[in-house]
């Protein structure tokens, strides 16, 4: 194989930087894929910081990777040169324990392996991610990306995109149901998409009253700011879902207030402490408050084919690979509209 460039963490104190490496051998059922695009996720930023622990350094981050197919094993079907593909949060598992089988493979029994920041399933391989030039993977874990869609906007659909449709999916949203997206950012504008194409009449609820017109032209039918405490008299008891993408600290209590009888809110936002849930937040009405990942690889071509029928894209800021430090910067300061994406051509000189 030859040698791949990428940018790297090379700890959890400095920055990004270009860092040179040899992908494993394609095997028979292995996809080697060019990559064109790679989005920029949150997550990026607290793996590489090692906000989460247990990093493993040198990091090469991105699980949000779009790019041409150059070459594939001779066991694969689905496959072929020149095809586009895409490659999300996983690139392998055991394939035989029960969550596999029930195409849930991001909870596999014996420990997924994750695009980067972890290992093969030999559990020696280090993965690496897509901020670099090529990756190997099998053809299982390789998506179709359907044609029509923009290929750098279609990149976070495979990490944002699937972590807010599957929780969707997950708990029926239907035609007419009432669906709150607390926080507009990268996760709450796929939301926001990806609801509304389902027949949802959806709410955002966010801090920031400047999001308002953005939240109306994503498909929001109402914006409504959580700085008023009225807004939470006003919808008290109105929602059937929300689906919560804030992972700085706020008051679980207040936003169940908002759901209906057997109403369910949905975390996928991670603050860094514990949140207090009060029993009677959930007792008096029989209120859920559950949690999700992403979705499985069945569920993620599910999302794919679904966004390519309703023309839905990430909105995105485009940027070359030498800028990710500061990319990494301004996302913390809450500073983009509404995901990076890296072009990965800039990297190829």
């Amino acid at each position: 194989m030859p040698k791949i460039q990428g940018f790297a963490a090379p700890d959890a104190r400095s920055p990004l930087a270009p860092f040179s490496f040899v992908r494993r051998k394609p095997g028979p059922e292995d996809v080697l894929i060019d990559i064109l695009y790679c989005g920029v996720c949150h997550s990026d930023i607290h793996q590489a910081r090692d906000e989460w622990g247990g990093a493993i350094f040198p990091m090469v981050p991105g699980h949000e990777i779009v790019g041409r197919v150059a070459a594939v094993g001779t066991e694969v079907t689905r496959f072929a040169v020149g095809d586009i593909a895409g490659v999300g949060c996983m690139v392998d598992s055991c394939r035989t324990c029960k969550p596999c089988r029930d195409d849930l493979e991001q909870f596999c029994d014996r420990g997924t392996a994750w695009t980067y920041n972890g290992t093969e399933m030999d559990r020696t391989t280090p993965t690496y991610g897509g901020y670099s030039t090529g990756i190997v993977v099998p053809e299982h874990f390789t998506l179709k990306v359907p044609a029509g869609l923009d290929l750098a906007a279609a990149a976070p659909l495979l990490c944002a995109g699937i972590t807010t449709y599957s929780p969707l999916r997950q708990w029926n949203c239907s035609p007419g149901d009432r669906v709150g997206v607390v926080g507009l950012g990268g996760l709450g504008h796929m939301a926001v998409k990806l609801a509304a194409s389902l027949g949802a009449e959806v709410t955002v609820l966010s801090t920031s009253a400047a999001k308002g017109a953005d939240a109306l032209r994503l498909g929001a039918h109402a914006f409504e700011s959580t700085r008023d405490r009225a807004t939470f008299k006003k919808l008290a008891g109105h929602l059937d879902l929300i689906i919560d993408t804030i992972s700085a600290p706020h008051d679980y209590n207040a936003y169940l207030g908002l759901l209906r009888a057997r109403g369910v809110m949905v975390l996928l936002g991670v603050p860094p402490q514990p949140t207090p849930v009060a029993a009677f937040s959930l007792i008096t009405r029989n209120r859920r408050l559950a949690g999700s990942l992403i979705g499985g690889i069945a569920e993620t071509q599910e999302m794919l084919d679904h966004c390519a029928r309703h023309g839905i894209v990430a909105d995105i800021e485009m940027i070359p690979i030498e800028y990710i430090n500061e990319a990494y910067d301004r996302m913390i300061s809450g500073d983009v509209r509404y995901r990076f994406v890296i072009d990965i051509a800039t990297l190829r000189g």
